[in-house]
């Protein structure tokens, strides 16, 4: 069977071909592609200002946000997955056999470390079908769309940058959430979820509107002046119980440091790779601060899946997805997600 599936060749070199489907090994499931978000990941792989996206190994297929349905399932499964099945999956897989997987290390210290839509081993969603193992392939409930399955793998780096990790909240906390881009959103909805005071801080006055809607119960903008006194005001003094950084802004990573909590959880899920940010790190001492990153989402597919329906009438997921596109739109797409950053909150590409 033949396939559109689009290829990344090397930086703003994406290219749609018609390719022949690889036939299932005996614990991998195909998956008809129902939709797949373009995340800021992809935009700077495309750009050429990550190295994440290895077309160095050759072109590979993007898209790690994605939902489906099962069409074909392989000769020996050992789950219950099933044809029919709408899922979504996993990004940052670990191989569960080496030296570190063993040990229990998060899946980006694997040995042999795979990353859906950012490698040519693994395929991603932006294509008609994708083959996929199905140790990394998650049951999504019936009544959720194709684009609430795309939303599970951004909501889940939220998900686990608070909780995972040792990490905790809850309602005698005071969280705050640098950034309102989706990982910073769904950072709001978890930290709201447990009853925490949340506050988001993003310089865009639109994001802060919608972060508004999606848990915040203050809004701050960083622009306008010290943000450390900004959040001293609305903390009586006390700064964030938790602070998350969601944004990779080399300003709020500095920023951590300085509107933090004495005994603060500080977690940082931004990416930033590649760069030297200066910060007051001796704070970490005389704050005791608690520190922690989190590279993949270990164990959290099924538990972020069953977080997110139970919020599901709380938040309206599908307002969140700012842009819709045919597949076949796929340039047109990338375009908006490149140059329209302020506003596009999530650029979805849905397959017929």
């Amino acid at each position: 069977m033949k396939a559109k599936i689009a290829f990344l060749y090397g930086p703003k070199d994406l290219r749609v071909e018609e390719v022949e489907v690889p036939k299932l090994k005996p614990n991998q499931v195909l998956i008809k592609t129902g939709a797949c978000g373009i995340c800021g990941s992809d935009v700077e792989c495309y750009e050429g200002e990550s190295a994440e996206g290895r077309y160095d190994l050759g072109p590979y297929t993007p898209g790690h946000e994605w939902g489906g349905q099962i069409v074909e399932i392989g000769s020996g499964l050992r789950s219950t997955l099933k044809v029919g099945d709408k899922v979504t999956g996993d990004c940052v897989m670990g191989c569960g056999v080496c030296a570190n997987c063993k040990d229990g290390r998060m899946p980006s210290a694997c040995l042999n470390f795979r990353e859906i839509g950012f490698r040519p081993d693994s395929p991603g969603g932006m294509g008609e079908y994708m083959v996929v193992e199905e140790e990394y392939v998650h049951k999504i409930p019936d009544n959720w769309t194709y684009a609430d399955g795309a939303w599970v793998e951004t909501f889940s780096i939220g998900y686990y940058g608070i909780w995972g990790n040792g990490g905790y909240i809850d309602a005698s906390d005071t969280a705050i959430i640098l950034g309102a881009g989706p990982v910073g959103l769904s950072a709001s909805m978890v930290a709201a979820t447990s009853g925490a005071k949340v506050i988001v801080i993003d310089p865009l006055a639109k994001r802060r509107e919608i972060a508004k809607k999606y848990g915040a119960e203050i809004v701050l903008d960083p622009s306008t002046g010290d943000i450390e006194k900004q959040v001293m005001e609305v903390t009586n003094g006390h700064g964030g119980d938790v602070c998350v950084e969601a944004s990779g802004n080399d300003n709020a990573i500095a920023s951590l440091f300085d509107i933090s909590a004495h005994s603060g959880r500080v977690r940082v899920i931004g990416h930033s790779i590649g760069r030297k940010v200066p910060v007051e790190i001796g704070k970490t001492i005389w704050k005791t601060l608690n520190i922690a990153g989190s590279g993949g989402t270990k164990d959290f597919g099924q538990r972020t899946i069953r977080f997110m329906d139970r919020i599901y009438n709380k938040y309206d997921f599908a307002a969140l997805n700012s842009h819709h596109y045919k597949f076949s739109q796929l340039d047109e797409a990338m375009e908006v997600a490149i140059h329209q950053k302020a506003n596009a909150m999530k650029v979805m590409l849905n397959f017929d």
